[in-house]
């Protein structure tokens, strides 16, 4: 019998609670899979849980919940057999849209069900698990702000971007990959592992959490009005072809910048260990991923 175990953020609510059991019920039946329910009690939770459920053998771990939660819950599954499983109710869902996970709960329970798998990569920056991507420079601020904002979603978003841009300085970065150095200016300076930022914005359209390597992408100085053309590009998938990204590939990224004192994992805001400088690395094949 399949043993899974279902993690849910403690936020998701009673309604929502209900939802999911009822799914559950459904595509889960008990005479197939040994299934059981537990929550987000506290920062690092999901982590724990999925390093004990590695240790009783549990077949797949499934997140529930949002590219933050998806994070912690991945920690504790990295170089084990035990499969990640994403039910994406998050705001952006920048990995499930990724790996092309259905928002819709029962549509996602279903691929839980067929058990396709493949090993993802992972990356770090400095001491910090990504599974999306990385970044240091506005793309930091602004998660920084959105983590101590009580609205979520992709309003609010924009509203902090707006406000945040006029009191941005873009930072210059001394950046050294296993293939290259040089130093650049930029307004973002995003390394992804996966193609999504989220909210279908895409900042490396061609990057694959599947192909052993980082995707860096790094955005020139812009003024107000380049804000809209750069979205729509983003939108649309083709910035990686404009005037407003410049793009490169490498397995190991070290990034030093004088301004440099925010840092964002899968969109949370992260610590920085070392003032104005992070290494960034991939870790090829780490995580059973459950895809469609």
């Amino acid at each position: 019998m399949r043993k899974i175990l279902v993690i849910i953020n403690k936020k998701a609510g009673t309604d929502r609670e209900k939802s999911i059991q009822g799914v559950i019920e459904k595509h889960l039946p008990k005479d197939r899979f040994s299934v059981e329910i537990t929550y987000l009690q506290y920062l690092g939770h999901g982590a724990d849980l999925a390093r004990d459920a590695v240790k009783a053998n549990v077949d797949t771990v499934v997140a529930v919940g949002g590219d933050g939660s998806i994070n912690e819950i991945a920690q504790g599954l990295v170089g084990s057999n035990t499969a990640l499983a994403i039910i994406p109710l998050g705001s952006g869902n920048g990995l499930a849209r990724a790996l092309k996970i259905p928002l819709n709960t029962a549509a996602a329970f279903q691929i839980i069900v067929d058990n396709k798998r493949q090993r993802m990569d992972v990356g770090y920056a400095n001491e910090h698990l990504f599974l999306s991507n990385a970044g240091v420079g506005f793309d930091a601020v602004i998660a920084d702000k959105f983590q101590h904002s009580k609205k979520r979603g992709l309003i609010n978003y924009a509203r902090l971007v707006i406000s945040s841009f006029k009191n941005y300085v873009a930072d210059q970065y001394n950046i050294t990959s296993d293939k290259q150095q040089s130093k650049r200016e930029a307004f973002l300076l995003t390394v992804a592992n996966g193609n999504q930022f989220g909210y279908e914005f895409k900042l490396a359209p061609d990057a694959s959490v599947f192909d052993g390597k980082l995707d860096v992408c790094v955005v020139p100085p812009i003024n107000f009005w380049g804000l809209l053309p750069l979205s729509i590009h983003s939108l649309r998938g083709t910035i990686n072809k404009s005037k407003y990204m410049q793009h490169f590939t490498g397995e190991q990224i070290h990034v030093k910048g004088q301004q440099l004192n925010c840092l964002q994992v899968d969109g949370d805001a992260a610590v920085l260990s070392t003032p104005g400088e992070v290494a960034f690395k991939i870790v090829p094949a780490a995580i059973d991923v459950i895809i469609p």
